[in-house]
């Protein structure tokens, strides 16, 4: 479309001739990249490939504020529940996996985290088997599954007080991005439905158009989406400091601390009492039972099931 470009993962052959999803950039090849036992190795990797697939607005029609943007979460901060959850749900319906499989990963996530065990090995299973469940679905299919997703269990979840503050940056000529864990394709048509500027997400890593199964460094959670954010900022020439962002959960404290404009939406009991401590914004649109029960069980549970659900997702291949 005139005006806009696509920034997205590049293929690139190596030396023997196969082809990997690449984003601008990279060097190290992504089987290399994986094996890297750095955290923070792992975030930068996720946060730049995030950036790097982010729709981008440009200069044709240059935004009125091109030093400021905005960047908001999206589970439970743009949208009520988990974008993975919903997207598991309506897998499941199109018979992707079975209720039992789903079940019986989730209890094996559910142990582990409970459990603390901390096996390398089994760390990073878990790590490449987080978007395991598209292994050999090609691109577009997952794209157009994703539209009829979300128009289905996503659409009439939209907190609209989040959705106003996203069109008040952009009626005052800001760009806007969702940062979130969620595949960077569902991520992407939200914030096209949104009428945002873009998205970032977890990016899986392809090959001509088919999905391995593996992930692009990490998923993008917690310091990765900081990571995200920074490297869209030097592509973008942004100050951070004049720029805002939006989250419910205290996991993303590294990326709201990085803005001059951090604001709380609907947060758990830790983030609530961190923004009130720092003098940020805050923001509830949930009900005063949701908010209430929301802080008893958000902090302890919405990781353990996202995390649950992605493992449920990799126990199946539809083929």
């Amino acid at each position: 479309m005139e005006g806009y470009f696509h920034t997205t993962q590049r293929h690139a052959a190596d030396s023997s001739g196969h082809r990997s999803g690449l984003y601008p950039g990279q060097v190290t090849p992504p089987a290399e990249r994986r094996s890297l036992p750095n955290l923070q190795q792992r975030s930068t990797l996720a946060g730049e490939a995030a950036a790097a697939a982010a729709e981008v607005e440009t200069a044709l029609h240059t935004p009125a504020d091109a030093r400021s943007a905005a960047f908001f979460d999206v589970d439970n901060t743009v949208m009520q529940g988990a974008s993975i959850f919903h997207l598991a749900r309506g897998l499941h319906r199109r018979k992707f996996f079975t209720t039992r499989e789903i079940a019986g990963a989730a209890w094996k996530q559910a142990y582990f985290r409970v459990v603390g065990v901390e096996d390398p090995e089994h760390v990073a299973d878990a790590r490449n088997s987080a978007l395991s469940f598209i292994a050999g679905h090609t691109v577009t299919e997952l794209e157009e599954l994703g539209e009829e997703i979300f128009d289905e269990a996503m659409a009439h979840r939209i907190w609209p007080g989040t959705r106003a503050l996203a069109q008040m940056h952009l009626d005052q000529g800001q760009r806007v991005w969702l940062v979130t864990a969620a595949p960077i394709e569902i991520a992407q048509i939200i914030a096209r439905r949104l009428g945002l500027t873009g998205a970032m997400g977890t990016v899986a890593e392809h090959d001509d158009g088919v999905y391995t199964g593996r992930l692009v460094g990490d998923m993008l959670h917690g310091p990765a989406k900081a990571e995200a954010v920074k490297a869209l900022a030097a592509r973008e020439e942004l100050e951070l400091a004049a720029c805002s962002a939006y989250s419910d959960s205290y996991n993303d404290l590294p990326m709201l601390s990085m803005v001059g404009d951090p604001c709380a939406i609907n947060p758990d009991a830790r983030l609530r009492a961190h923004a009130r401590e720092q003098g940020w914004r805050v923001r509830d649109y949930r009900t005063g039972r949701k908010a209430a029960r929301a802080g008893l069980l958000v902090g302890a549970m919405t990781g353990a099931a996202t995390g649950a659900v992605a493992a449920g997702l990799a126990v199946r291949r539809r083929h």
